[in-house]
């Protein structure tokens, strides 16, 4: 495993696995070519960005939920976090509040609205995202919480193999100190870091 987790924590994520599972063969959550080694491609993956979440953080806004990977992870994982999940989709939604209840995990809010209505709103010291955007698209998205003066929060985006094109895009529209940690489920994926984010002016 990518984290050691007590065994309580790895049993509720056990049970998560369940239900992907038995919600998978009514509702489409996950590529279905993935299904057969969920654990490692969605668990494993989403469980990287524990160890990366800064220690002062006590909040976490997940965008584009989807199944719950990485936020709902991240929120049996690390229980002290109150973490936001930000998912539109009717079904999928209905999805996370059952893995929560199921799972008894208290400290989830989910937000069933587009993301755009629902960031302005909020106040996250970690934003993470998985399988949702370009680069370029996730910092406009997420730029209500890092302009922020007063406590700009950390971007934690678990990006595939185009990443490095993704960032020179990224680069062209926003100045950013980058750090990038190479995947542990995939070798031709990358975990990038992003903080101190700043949109360029035009000259």
């Amino acid at each position: 495993m990518s984290v050691k987790l007590p065994p309580d924590i790895l049993l509720k994520l056990k049970a998560y696995e369940a239900l992907l599972l038995k919600w998978q063969k009514a509702v489409n959550l996950v590529a279905p070519s993935t299904v057969d080694d969920a654990w490692n491609r969605h668990f494993e993956d989403s469980l990287q960005l524990v160890d990366l979440i800064p220690q002062s953080a006590t909040s976490l806004i997940d965008i584009g939920s989807g199944a719950g990977f990485p936020g709902l992870v991240l929120a049996l994982a690390r229980p002290d976090l109150a973490v936001h999940l930000v998912e539109s989709d009717q079904k999928k939604g209905t999805f996370l509040l059952n893995v929560s209840r199921e799972t008894g995990a208290k400290n989830v809010n989910l937000h069933d609205q587009r993301i755009e209505s629902v960031l302005p709103n909020l106040c996250g010291d970690v934003v993470t995202a998985r399988a949702l955007a370009s680069l370029p698209l996730l910092l406009t998205l997420s730029r209500p919480q890092w302009e922020r003066a007063d406590r700009p929060a950390t971007l934690l985006f678990l990006k595939g193999a185009e990443w490095q094109k993704e960032v020179d895009l990224a680069r062209v529209g926003h100045e950013f100190e980058l750090v990038v940690i190479p995947s542990k489920t995939n070798p031709d994926a990358a975990i990038l870091c992003i903080s101190a984010v700043r949109e360029k002016k035009n000259p």
